[in-house]
């Protein structure tokens, strides 16, 4: 698939049918990544492994894990007791079911992945699976294991490609608590709000770009030029809520040429 590597391979079961597939991370972050340095000579601050009871930096073939067991002692686990774990997820994405696309929390979601069609034999079932998922608009909800966890997953169509949404646990999503806001609202104030989200509505996110690199370009060019960089005002608080809805309406029945 292009020049995406595959992270995973192994099988989409669903009760009897298997395809066999590859996974492909779907995202990456373009974003500049600023370095740690030491501020007084400007050189690279790096991450090592050190161990302390030898106070030594140890190579990354020394470095393995533990676990505790489950009398307390604690084990030590190499990789290829890793590569050999009794867990079927993983070389396998086992889908448990199917619900619908509004029933999966958008919280839920975390890393995206393609999954694509591994072998000629793969090609047939592939294409049903994906083409099914479009036509009843619904989810596969799975289980697979990727490096060192087993994940969740919710499997949809994407333009004629199954893709593979990591999913964080129900466990592992925060209880709020109660945060709400207990202010009251007007049935005019709500009016108001819903027209400007009509107006306001048909965004081309494809449009939308990171300028968090522009920022830090400028930043940096200030630095060298030694000039002080002008940061964006901060929003005034709303006072009065209706007239702030009024004239965020006019601006946007402004901006859409009305």
């Amino acid at each position: 698939m292009g020049n995406l590597r595959a992270l995973w391979s192994g099988h989409v079961t669903c009760s009897l049918v298997s395809v066999r597939v590859r996974l492909h991370a779907a995202t990456h972050d373009p974003r500049p990544q600023p370095h740690q340095v030491h501020a007084a000579d400007g050189a690279r601050i790096r991450r090592r492994g050190v161990c302390e009871a030898e106070a030594r930096e140890v190579p990354e073939a020394e470095i393995e894990r533990d676990w505790r067991a489950p009398d307390g002692r604690m084990i030590l686990l190499r990789d290829e007791d890793l590569d050999h774990l009794p867990l079927a997820t993983r070389k396998t994405i086992d889908i448990v079911g199917f619900v619908g696309q509004d029933d999966v929390d958008p919280l839920l979601y975390d890393r995206a992945y393609y999954a694509t069609p591994d072998g000629p034999a793969a090609q047939r079932p592939y294409a049903l699976l994906v083409e099914a998922l479009a036509r009843t608009g619904r989810l596969g909800i799975a289980k697979f294991a990727v490096r060192t966890r087993e994940r969740l997953a919710a499997l949809r169509p994407h333009n004629g490609i199954l893709t593979v949404h990591a999913l964080h646990w129900p466990q592992e999503i925060r209880d709020p608590g109660d945060i709400t806001s207990p202010a009251p609202l007007t049935e005019q104030e709500l009016a108001l709000a819903e027209t400007l989200i009509e107006q306001l509505a048909g965004v081309d996110i494809t449009a939308l770009h990171d300028q968090y690199g522009q920022a830090l370009d400028q930043v940096v060019t200030a630095k060298i030029e030694g000039q002080q960089w002008t940061e964006p005002p901060e929003p005034e608080p709303v006072i009065d809520l209706m007239q702030a809805l009024e004239d965020s309406l006019r601006q946007a029945r402004r901006n859409d040429g009305r």
